[in-house]
């Protein structure tokens, strides 16, 4: 039993209630500033990294090479997962999130610094790519200790509502990263390309001191202490994950590969394509992302209420659907060049093929695994889908359009096919609304 549910004093249990909202408002902050860390780096991609850090005669190659970098935070996700998975289900969870956050404010803050291809040829590039390998590190070992740290706490009949509280993070982090640059892109083009950029990245510094002061007032959860007080913490956790738990951990791979696509095809690629191939203002889909993360903030803890009444597989299912639905038409009404109706679109593609999944997924994974190898679990499988799917996307959107002489009907087939292993994943998956976590 949960220690919510196990608590029936009342004085005790708006006690628990006060320490429950500490725990979702620190871990949420957090996580927020991880997000905000993390994004600035794909809107940069789009939108000053092709031109000052891979500059070529013809664009969409210094498009390709920008999202080629983005891919890298991605695929360094899933080694930051194994390494703070195997120590936060060895040592405990609270640990890693101050470790994480630190990490991740670090590489971004560097980024801020660095000197352009311009000033010092070749390194320029190599060391953005170093700097993006740190940042996916950070992040890869940041959210699952986030998520568990309320998933843990949490009473399992709202288990869906408060996990998905977490990752209510991702949208402020948006809405920070893509405010910064919506006003930063007033500045005249020399000046945003020489310094402007850079602001972003540079205060980052400033929210992971605050994050970080917010994480170190936080207790370890229940579940671990009550691992270490019977002495079970497992002794290799990642190895029981990828011997012992093998199917939860590819259903996890599986249900993430469809909302991170749409969420780097929305939220990143129609950047690029927006302002690129269509030739409409960056403040457009600025502004459209903007309003996405808007509707985010209320989108995701909705979801995750609504998983907790009909539970999570058919939401799932709802979401795959409208992904292959909607594959096609999304880049029809993009096409329109319709302010309006590109707006529209791009907060459609965002709400229900991403948030639906994203605020559901994070107690889902959780869910899957036991608390002595939860950390690793949940985290590996988050990371590997978001390295296979999202890291991967907007590099193959963008080389998809090159090599089909700009169309998009390519892209719309992978996102296709994307939900569809994330339909398979979830017919697979057990259904965990409102059932106690062994």
């Amino acid at each position: 039993m949960s220690t919510a549910e196990g608590l029936s004093v009342p004085g005790a249990v708006s006690e628990q209630a006060r320490q429950m909202r500490k725990i979702v408002t620190s871990s949420v902050v957090g996580t927020a500033v991880e997000w905000y860390d993390f994004l600035i780096y794909g809107t940069a991609s789009a939108l000053v990294f092709n031109k000052l850090f891979f500059p070529s005669v013809d664009p969409a190659i210094g498009t390709i090479a920008a999202f080629g970098t983005y891919a890298i935070g991605f695929l360094a996700r899933p080694l930051g997962a194994a390494i703070f998975g195997h120590y936060g289900d060895r040592l405990g969870r609270k640990a890693m999130l101050s470790l994480t956050i630190i990490i991740m404010g670090l590489g971004t803050f560097l980024i801020g610094l660095l000197p352009t291809y311009e000033q010092i040829g070749v390194a320029a590039p190599i060391l953005l790519v170093a700097l993006r390998f740190l940042q996916g590190i950070g992040l890869g070992g940041e959210w699952g200790g986030a998520v568990l740290m309320v998933v843990e706490n949490a009473p399992a009949k709202k288990r869906g509502l408060l996990g998905s509280m977490v990752q209510i993070g991702n949208p402020i982090g948006n809405l920070a990263a893509i405010g910064m640059f919506a006003l930063l892109t007033q500045l005249p083009e020399p000046a945003f390309l020489s310094w402007g950029w850079r602001i972003p990245f540079l205060i980052s510094i400033l929210l992971v001191a605050v994050g970080l002061f917010i994480r170190m007032q936080l207790d370890e959860t229940p579940a671990f202490r009550q691992l270490e007080a019977r002495k079970e913490v497992a002794k290799l956790p990642l190895v029981e994950v990828l011997t012992t738990y093998r199917r939860p951990f590819l259903t996890a791979v599986g249900l993430k590969l469809s909302e991170i696509a749409y969420a780097s095809i929305g939220g990143v690629f129609v950047i690029a394509y927006v302002t690129g191939t269509l030739g409409l203002p960056r403040s457009l889909v600025l502004n459209a992302i903007f309003l996405s993360a808007v509707v985010a903030l209320g989108a995701i803890p909705f979801f995750g209420w609504l998983s907790d009444k009909v539970g999570r597989k058919p939401m799932f299912y709802a979401s795959c659907l409208f992904s292959m639905a909607f594959a096609y038409p999304m880049f029809w009404l993009l096409d329109t060049k319709d302010p309006t109706i590109i707006t529209w679109t791009i907060v459609a593609a965002i709400t229900f093929g991403q948030m639906v999944g994203f605020g559901i997924g994070a107690p889902w994974y959780s869910e899957l695994f036991s608390a002595r190898l939860r950390y690793s679990g949940a985290s590996l499988g988050f990371q590997i889908g978001a390295a296979l799917s999202g890291g991967l996307t907007p590099f193959a959107a963008a080389s998809f359009m090159a090599w089909s002489g700009g169309a998009t009907w390519p892209i719309s087939l992978y996102l296709i096919a994307l939900a569809l292993l994330t339909f398979v994943a979830t017919v697979l998956a057990p259904e965990t609304a409102g059932k106690e976590m062994n």
